[in-house]
């Protein structure tokens, strides 16, 4: 059964249901026979970095809600604590806002290996917690090769319009069955769970999303009935 989960790797939340999910994931008895896959989706695509002038996630925050780094700092607190209770220091005196479309250049070249879920892990990981600036391609290049990908691959996820074409069409494709916020995960294009949902909430629908998937995909193994004269593919009768 596949679930598919559209995301951004600036999403605070989006990370902190990373994890409500794979908790989820991993008391479920039947995880073998379950396929992820994340999707493309962008929060600020617009959003032009200066390099000559990098801003923090707080600056960033303070000014577009017109409050000080004081207020904003009281504002996160829930996220970071939130974040925590699941293993995540948030570092937001290190981050920088970023816009993430080679990130996620990356990430779509990462699915194309396999490796999609450990380049949202890292990308994840080096924005929040270790606070280094995605917006830089040395820096992702760097995270690009920690995640198994070559310098060759690299490369050409930046410079093909390949991989910028698989954004856009995930994005599209999240708009038109109702992706208006991240995390969004749709099981089975059944059953959608939107946001940083509790680790239950997770659990109930990955079940029951698993138990229709199942039940639509069941085949008889065993006939229980009357022996009669057969003829086999080698022609005996």
């Amino acid at each position: 059964m596949k679930v598919e989960i559209w995301s951004d790797v600036v999403c605070p939340f989006c990370y902190i249901g990373k994890r409500h999910f794979e908790k989820a994931l991993e008391m479920f008895e039947q995880k073998e026979n379950i396929e992820v896959e994340w999707k493309s989706y962008q929060l600020d695509p617009n959003y032009v970095y200066n390099p000559n002038k990098p801003e923090s996630s707080l600056e960033h925050l303070a000014e577009k809600k017109g409050i000080t780094i004081e207020q904003t700092r009281q504002l996160i607190e829930h996220v970071v604590s939130m974040a925590a209770k699941v293993g995540l220091n948030y570092n937001y005196d290190k981050i920088i806002v970023a816009n993430t479309t080679d990130a996620h250049k990356i990430i779509q070249l990462a699915k194309s290996k396999g490796l999609g879920d450990r380049a949202e892990e890292l990308l994840f990981e080096a924005y929040f917690i270790r606070g280094e600036n995605i917006n830089e391609r040395e820096t992702l290049e760097k995270t690009a090769l920690e995640i198994g990908l070559t310098k060759e691959d690299i490369t050409e996820a930046f410079e093909s319009d390949k991989y910028a074409h698989e954004i856009t069409k995930d994005i599209q494709e999240g708009r038109q069955i109702g992706v208006r916020g991240v995390p969004f995960f749709v099981f089975d294009r059944k059953y959608a769970v939107s946001g940083a949902q509790p680790i239950d909430t997770f659990e109930k629908t990955i079940a029951k999303a698993y138990e229709d998937w199942e039940s639509k995909n069941r085949t008889i193994s065993t006939v229980n009935g009357i022996d009669g004269s057969t003829c086999d593919i080698d022609g005996n009768c």
